[in-house]
C-alpha cells in the first residue's frame, strides 16, 4: 500500500489552488496531470473506501479542504450500478482508478433534459473533466455487471455540502439534492511507512 500517494496529491492540489489569478481552463489543466497520476497505479486506495454497497453506489471523502475550495472524493460502484441524471454546479476531474464507468451527457432544454451526444466509456487510467462551461449534466453507471468500478472524482468545492440538482428522465422534473458522503471518517493521509 502506497500510504504516500493520496498525501502528496492534496498537498500538490493544495497548493494548485492557492496560486491567485488561475481561470477553471489553467487550474483544469494543472490539475488533470495530478489526477491521472494519482489514478495510474492502484495500490493507495484503502479496503474500506473501496468496497460497494449492494444496492447502491458509494461516494466516499478522501480529503476535504478546509475552505471548501476542493474536495477529493472515491466513487464505488457495485456491479450494474448507476447515478440519476444529475449536475454538478462546480468543475470536476474524474479519474478511473479501476474498472470502467459509462458517462452518459446530458443537455437542459426548456423541456426537461435530452441526450447531449454519444455515451463514453472511462477505463482505467482515463481522465475526463466536467464543469459548467465544459457540460455539467449526466448520467455515470459501472460500466461492469459483474465487477466492482473505482473512480476518483476531485471537485472544485465540497461537492458533498453543494446544493446540487437531480432530473427525471422522462419528464426533465428537477430536484434540488445535497449528496453528502457514505463515510464517517476520512482517511489518516499521516500514516507512518514503518
Amino acid at each position: 500500500m502506497n500510504n504516500t500517494k493520496l498525501l502528496d496529491t492534496v498537498k500538490a492540489l493544495s497548493c494548485l489552488v492557492e496560486q491567485a489569478g488561475l481561470n477553471e481552463a489553467q487550474l483544469l489543466e494543472r490539475a488533470v496531470p495530478l489526477i491521472a497520476a494519482l489514478v495510474a497505479e492502484d495500490d493507495w486506495l484503502p479496503a474500506e473506501l473501496a468496497t460497494p454497497h449492494p444496492q447502491y453506489y458509494q461516494q466516499h471523502l478522501l480529503y476535504g479542504d478546509p475552505q471548501d475550495r476542493f474536495s477529493l472524493v472515491s466513487f464505488v460502484w457495485g456491479p450494474g450500478q448507476t447515478t440519476p441524471i444529475h449536475d454538478h454546479t462546480v468543475w470536476g476531474i474524474i479519474g478511473m482508478l479501476r474498472g470502467a464507468e459509462v458517462n452518459e451527457p446530458f443537455r437542459l432544454t426548456g423541456q426537461g433534459v435530452e441526450p447531449d451526444g454519444p455515451a463514453h466509456t472511462l477505463q482505467a487510467g482515463e481522465v475526463a473533466c466536467v464543469s459548467p462551461s465544459l457540460g455539467d449534466v449526466h448520467r455515470v453507471s459501472n460500466a461492469h455487471d459483474d465487477q466492482v468500478s473505482v473512480s476518483v472524482h476531485l471537485y472544485g468545492g465540497n461537492i458533498g455540502r453543494i446544493t446540487r440538482s437531480v432530473y427525471d428522465a422522462d419528464t426533465g422534473a428537477q430536484k434540488a439534492f445535497v449528496s453528502g458522503y457514505s463515510n464517517t471518517m476520512v482517511p489518516n493521509l499521516w500514516v507512518s511507512q514503518a
